[in-house]
């Protein structure tokens, strides 16, 4: 299934639903709500394996709006814990794998499909860009899990874009990784949570990103240096993973390029879906247009990859 939260003209609050074939199906009746949209989902990946049933016959038959008539919003406006990892793709003619690590990123940073990435008003000389990546749902508390245990710490998987300021003269960090990352509408999500049945390996699914039409990244996540087993591993081993956490899986460099005023970017992951953001910015600066780290990874007709036979 694929869960969402969404608004319609007649009511402001958003609510949460089923993204089907046929449309939104409104599930708000059958999930217990609580005083925030975040809470009500939590609520929602807490009680799904005792409210199943009942939502597979709302997918079935319940009454569908359809998309074009409803808002999607984030379907976690405000996780916990953003746990993002730092790079962790085999790249160009890389043969080792660098060491697993992790950065916070802000949760007051979430934003959602067809809302705006707004680059913030500093004069520093920043780059603003875009990290296409997927993100693993945790369903917690958990602490301590195993590798071999790790689909019991996901409830499923959805879309985020880590986008990042870097200092334009190296395109690298500009400060701490929290500051370049963590901006205000520098983490959006969406457009649902696909539960963890609708992806039976999440180190096969290709991820694709568009800025005004240009395809940027064009990756599989069988490329990940660390694989998802691992991920939830290590973040459980430092730190309890409560529901409604976030693991941003990091990125495929090849296909970076700068963000700027005015544009459109798209996101979508195979079997989770797709969504556009808007770009503002108020200062109207503007980089060279293109993709910055090699191109390699955005053929549309085939994913190229880099993950070495030798590699488990």
């Amino acid at each position: 299934m694929k869960l969402v939260l969404f608004q319609t003209s007649e009511r402001a609050e958003p609510v949460p639903g089923l993204l089907t074939d046929r449309g939104v199906v409104d599930i708000s009746r059958t999930v217990e709500r609580s005083h925030t949209p975040q809470l009500t989902m939590e609520r929602l990946i807490d009680s799904f394996e005792r409210l199943r049933p009942a939502l597979e016959r709302q997918a079935a038959e319940g009454e569908a709006v359809p998309l074009g008539s409803v808002r999607l919003r984030a379907p976690l406006p405000r996780p916990g814990k953003i746990l993002c990892c730092i790079a962790n793709y085999w790249e160009h003619a890389q043969r080792e794998p660098r060491p697993l690590n992790m950065f916070l990123k802000n949760p007051e940073a979430v934003v959602g499909p067809g809302d705006t990435i707004v680059l913030p008003e500093f004069t520093e000389p920043w780059i603003f860009m875009h990290e296409a990546e997927l993100a693993l749902v945790i369903k917690g508390p958990v602490k301590k899990v195993s590798q071999a245990n790790w689909r019991s710490a996901v409830f499923g998987y959805t879309c985020l874009i880590d986008v990042s300021a870097r200092g334009e003269g190296r395109r690298t960090w500009k400060a701490g990784s929290w500051l370049g990352k963590s901006f205000d509408t520098f983490a959006p999500i969406g457009p649902c949570i696909a539960t963890a049945d609708e992806i039976l390996e999440p180190n096969d699914l290709v991820v694709r990103f568009w800025n005004d039409g240009q395809l940027r990244h064009n990756y599989n996540t069988d490329d990940m240096e660390h694989r998802v087993p691992e991920l939830v591993e290590f973040a459980s081993t430092i730190m309890t993973l409560n529901t409604g956490d976030l693991i941003a899986c990091g990125t495929n460099h090849e296909g970076l390029g700068a963000l700027q005023d005015g544009e459109t970017v798209e996101i979508e992951i195979e079997r989770i879906g797709r969504m556009s953001l808007k770009v503002a910015d108020p200062l109207k600066r503007s980089w060279e247009r293109g993709i910055y780290m090699g191109a390699d990874s955005t053929n549309p007709e085939a994913v190229r990859r880099h993950r070495p036979q030798t590699a488990r």
